[in-house]
């Protein structure tokens, strides 16, 4: 699992709302060097999990909606992306023919292990603790 693009670009969003002010999506995309034609897309996203807000009209932008040490990068990439999963069969009720309560199967149960590890080290920080 890598994560994607999208992700990249949720966390320099963040990045560039770190300091309170209100940005266009024009100056995040300048500072931060995310393509415009994906802006709008991860703003939507990062809007959606209540992570920004945004203001509309002539004055209008983007702000954090959340304090920096309220929310950490697992919440920004689980914002932006929903599959933050090593493989499928770990998906929460995913159904694996090769991992039952008879037959345990032990790669399973590694990368279920490792999976776990990323979670927490993505949990691990706040924002605020990172930027």
């Amino acid at each position: 699992m890598l994560l994607t693009k999208e992700c990249d670009y949720g966390i320099r969003i963040i990045r560039a709302l770190h300091d309170g002010e209100k940005r266009t999506v024009k100056t995040i995309c300048d500072v931060e060097h995310v393509p415009y034609k994906y802006a709008y897309k991860i703003l939507k996203k990062l809007q959606k999990a209540g992570l920004v807000k945004n203001k509309l009209g002539p004055s209008g932008g983007y702000f954090l909606d959340k304090p920096l040490n309220s929310f950490s990068l697992y919440d920004v990439v689980c914002a932006v992306d929903d599959r933050l999963f090593l493989f499928d069969c770990l998906k929460h009720g995913a159904a694996c023919s090769r991992n039952t309560d008879e037959e345990p199967c032990n790669v399973h149960i590694e990368l279920e292990r490792i999976q776990k590890k990323l979670v927490e080290v993505l949990k691990s920080k706040s924002i605020d603790q990172i930027i």
